[in-house]
C-alpha cells in the first residue's frame, strides 16, 4: 500500500461541526452548486457513500466505513479501478478553529507506480483544499 497524504489545512470552524458535516454525506447538497455542470450527472450521494465520474479514470463510489467522533472518517472504496482507502482527520487548534488532514492509502501495482503517484498526491491536495473551503456551519 502506498500512503499519499496532504498538508495540514487550518479550517475556521470548531472541531464539532467539520465533524457533523464531513461524517454525513448527505451534506454534500450544500456544496452541489460548487460541482461542476458536467459532473452533476454523476455525482451521487447519501448519507454513508458519495459516488464520481472521474474522467478518464472512471466512476469511483466510496462508502463510510468508520466514524470516530470529532476526529476521523475512514471511507473504502465500493467501486474504483484502483482499491483505496481515504480518511480525514481532524483536530481542534481552539474552539473556534480547527486542522484536517486527508490521507489515502492505495494498492497501486508496482508498473503503475510512477505514473499515478503524482496525480494521486495532487488529488489529495485538491480534495483537503476544497473540504477546508466548505462552510461547515
Amino acid at each position: 500500500m502506498t500512503k499519499f497524504e496532504s498538508s495540514v489545512k487550518q479550517i475556521a470552524y470548531p472541531v464539532e461541526d467539520v465533524y457533523r458535516n464531513i461524517s454525513d454525506l448527505s451534506n454534500l447538497e450544500r456544496v452541489r452548486d460548487r460541482v461542476p455542470a458536467d459532473k452533476l450527472d454523476s455525482f451521487k450521494f447519501d448519507s454513508d457513500s458519495v459516488e464520481v465520474s472521474v474522467p478518464p479514470v472512471g466512476t469511483i463510489k466510496l462508502r463510510i466505513i468508520e466514524r470516530e467522533e470529532n476526529k476521523c472518517v475512514k471511507f473504502e472504496t465500493e467501486q474504483s479501478p484502483m482499491p483505496f482507502n481515504l480518511w480525514i482527520q481532524m483536530l481542534p487548534v481552539s474552539e473556534t478553529e480547527s486542522k484536517m488532514k486527508v490521507t489515502v492509502k492505495a494498492d497501486i501495482p508496482f508498473m503503475l507506480k510512477g505514473m499515478v503517484s503524482g496525480p494521486l498526491q495532487d488529488g489529495v491536495e485538491k480534495i483537503a483544499d476544497a473540504l477546508s473551503q466548505i462552510p461547515f456551519v
